[in-house]
């Protein structure tokens, strides 16, 4: 156990938890950095989230309405990305598992090219500090696009990601419609997520994992409704990679202090700590353990343990 984390928490010495390393392992790089880093960039201030939204939709209005208008040039997202590298660096953060939208190569004259040299040269000028580990973002909309799932899977030959993710509406598409690309994924190496189990479901979190052989789950709380799944998710190892206030903001989860983490993590599943997108939820990971500290989902010594054993298998 690490004292200092732990007297930290319990003396809610903000500065204090931060000097502590810890990872983020679910962030998307386009909502990537707070809303005030936006603001600065562009001049004025933004109308913030409201503090509940009716889902992904709900998400999805506030973005497209407020942040998406800002967010339209390759120089912008390429600030998002910079300042959240920042952002997590001064949070203690030591590796960080960033999700890049195969999208983003739209903003490249040279595509996948130009993507490649931007995240390049932020992992060489900032690997003193942090390890940035990028992810292949996959929205489930894509897989009814041919040429977006084309560049998906050359995306997987650059040697550039080291894990993958597939996001957005569950119903968007089955997990079926990407197992080839997950399959390509996991011959070549790389750590092998998905988006399911935000909003409900815990059997369709089994069946996901099952057919993309899936190493962890963003989000993945649904998996409280059915204890055989929990028991099937410890056994097998399969680690849940939560962001409690997106859960919150998101109404996936009524507040905090009945976050189901708490029943998970007692059922033996691996959990670790996120942001999802700080840009909407305005929350870094030292505020999350102490937001989940005060709200008495945990005890101090128990959040250390997930932090510990969060950066085991990836020191």
């Amino acid at each position: 156990m690490n004292s200092d984390f732990v007297n930290a928490l319990s003396a809610d010495d903000l500065p204090a938890l931060k000097s502590a390393p810890k990872v983020d392992l679910h962030c998307h790089a386009f909502f990537s950095t707070c809303l005030r880093n936006l603001e600065k960039r562009v001049g004025r201030t933004l109308e913030p989230p409201p503090a509940k939204m009716d889902g992904l939709g709900g998400m999805h209005v506030y973005a497209t309405d407020v942040l998406d208008p800002h967010l339209r040039d390759r120089e912008t997202i390429e600030f998002v990305v910079e300042s959240a590298l920042s952002d997590a660096i001064e949070d203690g953060v030591v590796v960080l598992e960033m999700s890049f939208d195969i999208r983003r190569a739209a903003y490249y004259a040279d595509g996948l090219a130009g993507v490649r040299r931007h995240v390049e040269a932020l992992r060489a000028r900032y690997r003193p500090q942090i390890d940035l580990r990028p992810e292949l973002g996959i929205p489930r909309q894509i897989a009814a696009c041919p040429e977006l799932m084309s560049l998906a899977s050359q995306a997987l030959e650059m040697g550039l990601f080291t894990s993958i993710d597939l996001y957005d509406h569950q119903h968007a598409c089955a997990p079926e419609a990407v197992e080839t690309l997950y399959a390509k994924a996991g011959a070549a190496g790389m750590k092998l997520k998905a988006h399911v189990g935000e909003f409900g479901g815990a059997a369709e979190i089994r069946r996901t994992v099952e057919l993309l052989e899936l190493d962890e789950v963003q989000h993945g709380i649904a998996a409280c409704e059915s204890v055989e799944v929990m028991r099937w998710l410890a056994a097998n190892r399969i680690r849940l990679n939560v962001c409690p206030t997106s859960n919150v903001m998101l109404d996936a989860v009524s507040h905090l202090a009945a976050h189901p983490v708490r029943l998970l993590y007692d059922n033996g599943i691996p959990v670790t700590i996120n942001t999802d997108d700080p840009m909407i939820f305005d929350q870094s990971v030292s505020n999350e353990y102490r937001n989940l500290y005060r709200a008495g989902v945990f005890s101090a010594a128990e959040l250390d343990g997930i932090r510990r054993a969060s950066l085991a298998p990836v020191a």
